[in-house]
């Protein structure tokens, strides 16, 4: 009888087989159960150089991709959407989704991309929505893509994507959101563009090359709500149909080559926030139309060539907060219908040609922060009530024709940071109360017709950072007050009327770097306590007496100094090498006597010039200055210097140099430079003469000679 057949898993070498042949057998058929979508996306992602774990829930293992990152699936399994947005792929678009026919959305921004975007691309069908901005995609855009009907977004925004926008974007005929800005795209915006009748968004500014006039066809897209071709070449007109956007929100067409007038069909476009048009060369008057324009919100016309008068009828849109029209060829005088605009935020109008007066309506406009209307030919006062704008914190008005006494209300302004009034006629004191603005930093009134005293109140605006009132005549002291403005960097009191001594109360400013004293009366020494973090100080024109301060040579950051024309004596002290990055001395006008000290030759950033003319200085000029490698001006006249001069000869980079009423000796260095100097800055040094051994004093001197 036959033997009974065994229990295979009785035997223990049988069993170790068909084990292994069931872990082999689960092995290869786990191996092979991901279906074709998952098999595109395993390709794509086999081809990239990531080293994310983003991507690690992408498992061969799995029969479908539905539950892998980035994946989702409609509830037949199909892939319908790939979200990697953010995710740092490196590597190329995948060109081999086809079996992905359900595929709706592709979301592939800021993810590192590199390359083109594949033709392929046109084939996915279904697609709706197209995110690839952010990355560094390079080539075209492939006319192929323009077969996605179903397509409603395409953003394509901040790559490196060059040629034309494509002729047949208008077969997208379900767009609404187009981005391409900031890429280096060329060419003409296509007409067909006018056929995207749904079309919503429209950037593609920052395409420096994308050229030729915004087609008549854009009106075509009623739909618009955002048109930006912002920082293109963009040339023309704005075209009339413009007028057709009912819908559109912002136009954006600002640092382009736009030229010609805006079309009063604006005034059509019921709906527009915001109208960016400044850095162009349009022209023509603003249209009056523009008033209608009830939804308005920001007004950027800067920078243009537009004239006319600013119509009244801007004063209706009382939504608006920001109106910017400086810098155009603008007449006529601010409408007092401005007061009507109560959210007004930015009243920006400098570098025009307005005359007239500041309106008083323009106090009714309380939420202001900027008025800015420098630069024109405005007269009158400043309105009294200026003070009401309590939100202001910045007013321009410098460069103008105003008049009058400058208003106490402006001390009301309790968030005023800069105030600059400079140029106009503006006369009488400056109100103390001015002083009492916390969080003022930039006051400046120079050059108009103030007189009064500088008030010890100025201590209590302990934010100052920059004061310039030079130019007026403002009499008094300078205030020992000024020590706690601890945050000043720069002030300027030049020609004034200010008596008294410069205030050893100044070394508190211990951020101050620029100091401007020139032409007033001031009297005594240079302080032994300036601010160690001055790099200018002129103090020329005064009355100052004594010696130079030893410690001058602790202003370690001093590049200009400037004491010309005072009554200073004694000699240069040798400290003054501690300047060590001095470009420009200026001594000169003085009584200061001694020798040059050597220390002078050896400050190598002495590069501007050093005067220290008019002085009585004796000796030699010391061999070090044959070091002034740098030095550009040299003024050593009308003193008692005496021996040579050839210690000057190596200055090559000298375009002045006077050595005249001096007792010098000895023969003139013939060099090119010398040849050129004019005898008047030779003059009156009876030992000089000419390269040769011809004697002759140097008010003789005549041409050089050639031996």
């Amino acid at each position: 009888m036959p033997a009974p057949l065994r229990n295979p898993f009785l035997c223990p070498g049988v069993f170790s087989f068909t084990l292994l042949l069931s872990i082999n057998s689960l092995f290869f058929h786990s191996c092979y159960s991901i279906d074709e979508q998952g098999q595109a996306l395993l390709a794509w992602k086999n081809s990239l150089n990531t080293s994310t774990d983003a991507l690690n829930s992408w498992n061969p293992f799995d029969s479908s991709p539905c539950k892998w990152f980035g994946v989702h699936c409609n509830s037949n399994g199909n892939i319908i959407e790939i979200n990697l947005k953010g995710v740092d792929l490196q590597g190329l678009l995948p060109s081999n989704f086809q079996p992905l026919n359900s595929l709706k959305s592709l979301i592939l921004s800021s993810a590192n991309l590199t390359g083109g975007i594949p033709k392929a691309f046109g084939d996915y069908l279904e697609l709706t929505l197209i995110d690839l901005s952010d990355n560094s995609l390079s080539g075209e855009i492939p006319e192929e893509i323009c077969r996605l009907r179903k397509l409603q977004t395409l953003s394509l925004n901040a790559n490196f994507l060059e040629g034309a926008i494509p002729s047949d974007i208008g077969n997208l005929s379900s767009l609404v959101y187009l981005t391409l800005f900031d890429n280096q795209l060329s060419g003409e915006i296509p007409k067909s563009i006018g056929a995207l009748r749904g079309l919503q968004i429209f950037r593609a500014g920052g395409n420096k090359n994308v050229k030729g006039e915004l087609p008549r066809e854009i009106g075509n897209c009623t739909k618009l709500v955002v048109l930006g071709l912002a920082e293109t070449s963009i040339s023309g007109s704005l075209p009339s149909s413009i007028g057709m956007l009912k819908r559109i929100q912002t136009i954006a067409i600002y640092a382009t080559l736009l030229s010609g007038a805006i079309p009063e069909a604006i005034g059509d476009c019921s709906e527009l926030q915001n109208l960016y048009l400044y850095q162009n060369s349009i022209s023509g008057p603003i249209p009056r139309r523009i008033g209608e324009l009830k939804k308005l919100q920001s007004l950027l016309l800067w920078q243009n060539s537009m004239v006319g008068a600013i119509p009244d009828e801007l004063g209706s849109c009382t939504e608006i907060t920001v109106i910017d029209l400086s810098e155009n060829l603008l007449t006529g005088s601010i409408p007092r219908s401005f007061g009507n605009l109560l959210k007004l935020e930015e009243l920006q109008l400098s570098v025009n040609q307005l005359s007239g007066t500041l309106p008083v309506e323009i106090t009714n406009c309380t939420a202001l922060t900027h008025l800015e209307v420098d630069n024109n030919g405005i007269s009158g006062e400043i309105p009294a009530g200026i003070g009401n704008l309590r939100s202001l914190t910045l007013f321009f008005a410098w460069q103008n024709n105003m008049t009058g006494k400058i208003p106490e209300s402006l001390s009301e302004c309790e968030n005023l940071q800069a105030l600059d009034l400079s140029y106009n006629n503006l006369f009488g004191s400056i109100p103390k109360q001015i002083f009492g603005l916390q969080n003022l930093t930039k006051l400046l009134i120079l050059r108009n017709e103030l007189s009064g005293f500088i008030p010890p109140d100025i201590g209590n605006c302990t934010n100052l950072y920059r004061l310039r009132l030079n130019g007026n005549r403002l009499g008094g002291t300078i205030p020992s007050e000024i020590e706690k403005l601890k945050s000043l960097n720069f002030i300027d009191l030049s020609n004034n009327l200010l008596v008294g001594g410069i205030p050893p109360s100044v070394s508190g400013c211990e951020n101050l770097e620029f100091l401007d004293l020139h032409s007033n009366g001031i009297t005594g020494s240079v302080p032994d306590t300036l601010p160690k973090s001055l790099q200018y100080v002129d103090v020329s024109d005064n009355r100052l007496t004594g010696p130079l301060t030893h410690s001058i040579g602790s202003l370690i950051e001093l590049t200009k100094l400037n004491l010309a024309k005072n009554q200073l004596s004694g000699g240069i002290p040798a400290e003054i090498l501690g300047c060590s990055k001095l470009q420009l001395l200026n001594l000169g006008d003085n009584g200061f006597s001694g020798e040059i000290p050597k220390e002078l030759g050896q400050i190598p950033s002495l590069e501007i010039s050093l005067n220290l003319s008019c002085n009585q200085f004796s000796g030699k000029i010391p061999s070090q200055f044959s070091d002034l490698s740098k030095l550009g001006v040299l003024d050593i006249s009308h003193n008692k210097l005496e021996g040579s001069i050839d210690v000057l000869a190596n200055l090559q980079n000298l375009i002045f140099l006077n050595v005249s009423y001096n007792h010098f000796s000895g023969a003139l260095p013939n060099t090119p430079f010398f040849r050129k100097l004019p005898l008047s800055d030779l003059a009156s040094n009876q030992g000089l003469y000419i390269s040769g051994g011809v004697s002759a004093p140097a008010d003789d001197l005549r041409a050089w000679s050639t031996h």
